[in-house]
């Protein structure tokens, strides 16, 4: 209640929201302006559709049939069947999925100050059963947002960002010459490759740069950007054993997560040779206009639209999930606080209800005032988004820059690639890609 008894302006709401959500009357009060026609009530949790009755049987049928690395497809019949929301049940998991943007902006909205998403509780014990810290992937409350807070500044600040494009440009520049390399002791003068090992020791090779830091901070080398966990030493914010944990979640988040969409867009960009060669003018043109590499990469916005529409079409994960701090009001049912929601990426990118001609890869899309709100969502969003977001985007930017600017990209085969889900979304096999240098 404010002062003098009045309610607050921020009560008043949660007030009317609980009155829905619980079926109770709400006490009459005098207009100030003409009435509105009457809302509806929310409908209770209980009535949101449900891909299955019973929750042990949908989970025997899921094991039965081996439907785990079809999720993706499974959740993306489900809302054609069901509608934008429905309820899974799976043994002791339940979750309410959400397909629309709308939904998922009310979804952010009742995060609180300390974002939950679902947990990986094998990770978890495996680092408390050897005594080891969580950083912030796995953590939650008031520890992970210490972490995160310090972390923000090296990691996905703008700033933070900008530092470390030397050495993913190093790496990029290194990629694009062992093709060149390849090829030349080729008669055909290309190289058909499949190429996603490539890309794992590619995404690898930033990575270890991080780790070999370490030991030239300690033989006290001269001073100089040396990268993250460099700098999170000199900071002494955050202690040694929180430093180690944080760095190897980066780790291994970061490797198969940024391979696996540069795959998919190389796939792309080959069966698809119009937006391959605008993307090659774009590239060509920002390095004309500019050296920096920060400027270089805001001269591409058709690039970046490229991995956006990659994301869209492939996201890494393929829900992203939270847990609503307060009861809130999703398609007209209501969902006490606490219930696990997932927003289904997968299924949101090729939706028509979303986007239009969805199966269509458009990087343009990305680049024209269509809303784009809550629409690209495979880094997560606000507070608990993915930290090496900026640093996966420009990793990919620069990777992509180099091997356009050097290589014609063409596919073996242009039919649509199968999908499998096994923690992050992968082709079934692998694409061969066929590179051509550029005279």
């Amino acid at each position: 209640m404010g002062a003098r008894g009045q309610m607050s302006p921020r009560s008043a709401p949660s007030r009317v929201l609980r009155s829905f959500c619980s079926g109770q009357p709400r006490h009459s009060v005098a207009p100030a302006v003409a009435p509105k026609p009457p809302i509806s009530r929310a409908l209770p949790f209980e009535a949101i559709p449900r891909s299955s009755p019973n929750a042990w049987v949908n989970l025997y049928q899921f094991w039965r049939t081996n439907s785990f690395p079809n999720f993706h497809h499974i959740m993306q019949k489900n809302f054609q069947n069901l509608g934008p929301i429905y309820r899974e049940t799976l043994g002791t998991y339940d979750s309410v999925h959400l397909l629309l943007p709308r939904d998922a902006a009310v979804l952010f909205q009742s995060e609180g100050i300390f974002p939950r998403r679902m947990g990986i509780n094998s990770w978890i014990a495996h680092r408390t059963l050897r005594n080891h810290k969580c950083g912030v992937f796995l953590l939650n409350g008031e520890d992970w947002r210490s972490d995160r807070l310090i972390l923000n500044k090296e990691v996905i600040s703008p700033v933070g960002t900008r530092k470390f494009l030397p050495f993913l440009n190093t790496v990029a520049e290194d990629f694009a010459e062992s093709i060149h390399r390849l090829i030349r002791k080729n008669a055909r003068r290309s190289l058909t490759v499949d190429l996603h090992r490539d890309l794992f020791r590619f995404t690898l090779e930033a990575d270890k740069c991080i780790q070999n830091i370490y030991q030239e901070f300690c033989l006290g080398q001269p001073r100089k950007y040396s990268g993250i966990m460099a700098e999170l030493l000199l900071q002494e914010e955050m202690p040694l054993d929180s430093i180690k944990a944080n760095m190897t979640e980066l780790t291994a988040g970061s490797v198969d997560t940024t391979a696996m969409p540069l795959l998919f867009t190389l796939f792309e960009l080959a069966r698809n040779p119009q937006v391959q060669t605008a993307l090659r003018e774009e590239v060509k043109a920002a390095a004309v206009s500019s050296r920096e590499l920060s400027k270089v990469m805001n001269d591409m916005p058709l690039l970046k639209g490229a991995i956006k529409e990659t994301l869209r079409l492939y996201p890494v994960g393929i829900t992203v999930q939270r847990y609503p701090m307060r009861d809130v009001v999703l398609q007209n049912y209501c969902v006490p606080a606490g219930t696990l929601c997932q927003v289904g990426l997968y299924a949101m990118g090729r939706s028509p209800e979303v986007f239009r001609d969805p199966e269509r890869y458009d990087p343009s899309r990305w680049t024209g005032k269509e809303d784009s709100s809550f629409k690209a969502l495979a880094f997560g969003f606000g507070s608990r988004q993915c930290i090496g977001r900026r640093l996966a985007e420009a990793e990919m930017t620069l990777f992509l820059m180099h091997i356009l600017r050097n290589f014609k990209i063409d596919t073996v085969s242009k039919a649509d690639l199968k999908t499998v889900y096994g923690f992050i979304l992968m082709p079934e096999k692998p694409p061969l890609l066929t590179f051509r240098p550029i005279d």
